[in-house]
Parts: C-alpha cells; structure tokens; sequence
C-alpha cells in the first residue's frame, strides 16, 4: 500500500490508485469542504511536480504531498492550462468549424493553436474574453475520462478533430489509454493537470495572435496561435500587463530599427542579421574587449572556414544527432557533401592534430569568433534571439586531465568578468548533466561521471549561485556549466555556457593525443567556452536589457558636441577632434536648431554625454558636460572633460545600472510548471 508524506513530516497510508482529491478529503476535512481560510484546494505538488486533484497516487513508494490553494504561484501553471481550454471552449462557441491543436502553458500565460472557418482577429479578441467569462461563471467542473486509444480515436473523429486524430494515430501509438477532459458540451484530449473548475480562474486577459504550423513544421498546415495570461488577481495580472508595456517599449526589433543597429531582409533570407554600421561598432567594441581578454589569458586566435565534408561532423557525432537543425549537405562531385558549419568544435579539433604535442604545450586555448548556421524553422526565429545564422565568442581549451579543474575556473572567471561589465548582476549557474535514461548521449557513464563530479566541484568551490544538477541538460558529449541571466524585465535568458568533454578527444572520435611526461601517448581533456554565446543574441538580449540606452562604454556614439550657435562650430570641430584624439565615439550636432532642440535630439537618440559649447567657453578652454541622466554636470575645462570621459571609458564603467522591472509574484520563472499539460 503506497503512503504518503506530508508537509508536517507525517506519513499516511492509501489504497493504491486513490485521486489526490479524496487524500485531501481526508487529511483537510475543513479545506476540501471549503471551510478554511484559505478556500477550496485546487491543485497539489507530488514530489515537486505540480498536479490535479484528480491524479491518482502511485502503486508504490513514498511520494511528498503538499497541498495548493488559490493564490499560490506554485499552482499558476495548472491554473493557466484550465484557462488555456476555456479559452478553446469559447472560440468553439463562438466560431464554425475550429480544429484545435494544442494547449500548453508558456511562460507567464498560455495559449492554443488552432485553425477555424474564417481567421480570426485582434477585433474578435473582446468577444472572446466575454465568452471566457460566461463559462467562468457557470463554474462547471474539469471532469477527467480515460479509454482505450482506440476509443479516443473514435471520439476526436466524432467531434470533427482532425489533427487530434492525426496525433493520436501517429504521435501517442505507444499509450494504450488515452485521457480526455469534459466541460459541459466541450471534450478535448489532455493529459492534464488542470484545477476542479473553472471558478478557481482568477484575472486573465488575451494578449495577441501569432501564426503557427501544426507541430512545428513548416510543411504541414497553418494554424493561427491565440496567447493570453492568467493570474490569481486583478493587481497581479495589472502589473503584468504593465511588463508587457515596458517589453514591448523594449523590444530590439523596433529599438534596433529606431537606433539604426541593425535590420534583415527577405530577399537576404528569414534569420540573417545585417548589421547596420552602428550596430557594427557596438557589435566589435564587444568583440575587442572579449579579445583583449582573450591575449590576457592566453589564448591563441584560429579562423576555420564556413563549411565542412558531412563526415567531419559524422565523427564528432553532431551528424545525425542534430539533422534536423543543420541545413541539408551540399552535394559537390563524386557525391561529396559538404555541411554548413553548425558548429566550430570540430574545426578545432583538426588544428589541434594538424601537429603533435607535449604535456609541456598543453593548455592549449583555442579562440574563434566563429560563424555558424542552424535550420531553425521559420516560426521560431524572431529577430536576433533566434537566427539561422550567429557568430560565437567561441573557444576550446585542451589540457590535461590534471588541468581540468584549474582550466574550468578560468572559463567561469571569464565568463563572471563579462557579465559584471555589461550589469548582468541577477543571474544563476544550471549544471547540465545527462540523463542515465537517455541514449543521445555518447561515450561510457565512467567518463560522465568523472566530468560531472569535476564541473560540480569547480561550480560549489567558487560558490556560484544555484548549481543544482539538472539530468537531461548536458550537451551529447559532456555536462556543462550554464550561465542563466535575469534581464532588467525579469526574464532568464541563457547566456555563457562552459561545457566539459572527455568524449570528442577520444579514440572513438577524433583520437587526440599528447605526450606525457612518461613519454607514452595521452588522451586531453577538452573544454568548450563562450562567454557570450551567440553575438547576435547577446546583443539582442543587451538592447532589451539597457533599454538602448548603453553604458557609455559600449554605445555606438559616446559623446556627442553641441554647438550653442553657428559662432562656436569652429570650437566645436576642435572639442570632437580633441575627444577623437581620447579615443571617443563623437559625434556633433550642426543642425540650424535651438540648443534645447538639439539636446532633446541627443536625449532620444540615447547619447551618454553631450558636450556644450559656446562663445565663452572657447575664450575660456572650457565645456559643459551633460549626462543623459543625470541631466547637466556643469562647467570644466576642456582637458578635465576629456580626461573624465577617458577614464570612465576606460574602466568600462556602468553607473547607471538598469533598474530591474518589478514583477508581480509567483511569475512562470518562479513557479513549477505542471508535468503534462496536452499530448
């Protein structure tokens, strides 16, 4: 008989089978009669897996219970995966002929695709929430029914469901029984969880319509993709609506438009960045500084070509482990085949081999700001966050297995100095390790857990935030230590990544070797760095983060000179030739407008400092400095301005870090995502 444990360190006993629903019953008489403070019950945690109510306990062992109530984060995803499946059952009512495809929960919200009679639109949204909230209203249970595979077939193919019966007879052949949930006249096919009705919906709203493609694929039929969000309170789902706002005032695509960083073209292709010549400053001012870096550290630079024979990356075994994401070979004579480079690891290998090498040479840092191409499909490409084609501050070390750990640290100290610099103050460290259950992953579970044991030493000594285990996040060669930043908006994003192999360099790979100091051949270890990742989605992320409103560091123009009239134009020219000489962006301003004009122009073209010049100043060798900030720094002379901005450029300065956007509580990052949702 499996038991229970629960919050208070008690331990009960229940028929195998028994629905969370009567467990709760009959420890919490009170909450599940709705008597307790706290209300009904409307969702659980089993072993920190966010569940229904109509879950049914395991045949065996011990699994913690914790009860959820209306309010809590932990339950806001099985809160919004009921309102996902209102939300279908109100386009039904209110639409002919909708086919649904999926439901999931994403992020802070949810959404469904689906296709109906006639498209429908941002007007028909209203009407929708309407609906939604009629059924809301009516408060009718979430009942659960399971029958044979078969059976489920039968029944989507009654409801006119075309592509659930697709799924059913092509994606879900291995379940034998098939769940289903009923609300008044609306079935779908869900695995759940969901709460007992839709009563325990709190404040939703529908945010917007984005196209989608059944499953993914481009080649299969198009669907149209309704978000929305849901909270357990109107100021909670306000505040997110207002993050929203702010997001979208944010948004790199338009800021990269407006400040002329970048732009992409349709006859250029879906996922290819241009970068504008502004956009080109921004991007090597951030490549020199990851380059000065790198000559500090001792890192030797290496080019490798954009493409590569299939049997390259065969060996690696990126080939056919990722064939889906590379863009099919080129077919040269003889039946050659040719790879755009997905990845640079296996270029670095082969200049590793080209010689041979001591223990005496070994580290040996390898550094590349590589190109490389992925076939992501069109409808997850989005600006310069998820692209078909990405430059990576790329490099790989090869060392000793004694070095390991010395070599990792380095690589994390890296990675720690980059993100302090660019005010990524909120971040947390994910170690990736493999899951035994798996089989993408190469080489004997020896040589994994010797690597794991090493990352997750190096990760605690240097007392990284968060570096708890995660199976199934290692790459298919070896675990990784992944850098996960919190922007200014609140949102994770994976950045850096360190990533331990004691795959590739071995015999069944690419066979490296080194002499040792026994003078028999050795294996090296290698590792995989990139401090920033992608350049092209660092960049976006870093727009999104400062708002374009870059440290002056980093901005495309630094300082721009401001002339009071046309009399001081000839003293302007000198300050900007003078701030030139510093090593400063300048930029100046000879517009026939009124200095007020032209500081608001400086203002909204997020320049960091304006110079201010006039008849007085060039009499007395003097400048006014304004920060865009901190508004109006006063008078100096010429030489102090040139000097205080030399310094603070030098120093790669942040004074005005970004403050982080305050999010209502229990937001998706913070809250456990249900185990489910639809198949």
């Amino acid at each position: 008989m499996p038991r229970v444990a629960l919050p208070d360190g008690a331990v009960r006993e229940f028929p195998a089978g028994t629905r969370l629903s009567d467990v709760v019953a009959e420890i919490m008489p009170g909450a599940a009669a709705g008597k307790g403070k706290k209300g009904k019950p409307i969702a659980a945690l089993l072993d920190g897996t966010a569940v229904g109510l109509d879950a049914s306990l395991p045949a065996e062992g011990t699994p913690a219970l914790e009860v959820l109530f209306k309010g809590d984060a932990r339950a806001l995803p099985v809160m919004r995966h009921s309102a996902a499946h209102v939300m279908a059952r109100a386009v039904m009512r209110l639409f002919e002929g909708v086919e649904l495809a999926f439901g999931p929960t994403v992020g802070a919200g949810f959404y469904y695709d689906m296709r109906a009679s006639r498209p429908i639109t941002d007007e028909d949204l209203p009407k929708i929430e309407e609906e939604m909230r009629r059924i809301i209203a009516a408060d009718e249970a979430f009942e659960r029914v399971e029958v044979p595979r078969v059976k489920a077939v039968e029944i989507v193919r009654g409801l006119n469901q075309p592509l659930k019966a697709e799924h059913i007879e092509t994606g879900l052949a291995e379940h034998p029984t098939l769940s289903f949930y009923r609300q008044g006249e609306f079935v779908d096919l869900c695995r759940g969880p969901h709460v007992p009705s839709p009563g325990c919906i709190g404040a939703f709203k529908l945010t917007n319509i984005a196209g989608a493609y059944w499953k993914g694929d481009a080649n299969n039929a198009q669907l149209q993709r309704l978000y929305g969000t849901a909270w357990f309170s109107q100021e909670d789902l306000d505040a997110h609506v207002a993050a929203l706002e702010e997001a979208r005032r944010r948004d790199h695509r338009v800021l990269g438009k407006q400040l002329d960083l970048f732009t992409t073209s349709p006859l250029v292709g879906s996922g290819l960045v241009l970068w504008m010549p502004k956009g080109a400053v921004l991007r090597s001012t951030l490549e020199s500084f990851v380059r000065e870096e790198l000559a500090a550290r001792g890192y030797q630079p290496v080019y490798t070509p954009h493409i590569g024979k299939v049997d390259l990356y065969k060996i690696s075994g990126h080939y056919p482990y990722y064939a889906d994401s590379q863009f099919k070979p080129i077919v040269m004579a003889e039946d050659e085949q040719y790879l755009l480079k997905p990845m640079n690891c296996p270029h670095h290998t082969m200049i590793y081999k080209a010689r041979p090498h001591s223990y005496k040479d070994l580290p040996l840092r390898l550094a590349e700001f590589g190109t490389v191409y992925r076939y992501e499909q069109s409808g997850e490409l989005g600006g310069m966050t998820r692209v078909r084609g990405f430059t990576q501050d790329d490099a790989h070390i090869f060392c000793t297995p004694e070095q390991v750990e010395g070599e990792v640290e380095g690589c994390i100290d890296f990675t720690l100095k980059v993100l302090e610099s660019l005010a990524f103050d909120n971040f947390r460290v994910r170690l990736g390790f493999r899951d035994p259950a798996s089989d993408k992953y190469v080489g004997p579970p020896e040589r994994w857990n010797e690597a794991e044991a090493a990352i997750e030493r190096v990760a605690r000594r240097m007392n990284l935030p968060g570096c708890e285990p995660e199976p199934g996040e290692a790459a298919f060669y070896g675990p990784k230590i992944d850098f996960v930043v919190n922007d200014s908006l609140g949102r994770e994003w994976q950045l850096g990544t360190v990533q331990l192999d004691y795959n590739l360099p071995s015999r069944e790979r690419f066979d490296l070797e080194y002499i040792g100091a026994d003078n028999a051949k050795h294996q090296p270890v290698m590792i995989h760095r990139a401090p920033l990742g992608s350049m092209e989605r660092f960049v976006g992320v870093l727009i999104e983060h400062f708002a374009g409103a870059f440290p002056l560091w980093l901005a495309p123009e630094q300082v721009r000179v401001i002339p009071v009239s046309e009399k001081s134009e000839a003293y302007a020219r000198e300050v900007k030739a003078r701030l030139e000489a510093a090593g400063l962006r300048t930029g100046l301003d000879l517009a026939a407008e009124k200095l007020g004009a032209k500081i608001r122009t400086a203002q909204l073209d997020l320049i960091p400092m304006m110079v201010v010049c006039g008849p007085r100043d060039e009499a007395a060798g003097t400048v006014s400095l304004r920060d865009r900030l901190d508004g109006d720094l006063g008078a100096m002379s010429l030489e102090a301005a040139v000097e205080r901005l030399r310094d603070e450029n030098a120093r790669r300065a942040v004074r005005h870090k970004p403050k982080p956007l305050v999010l209502p509580g229990g937001d998706a990052t913070g809250g456990v995502e249900p185990d489910g949702e639809d198949y």
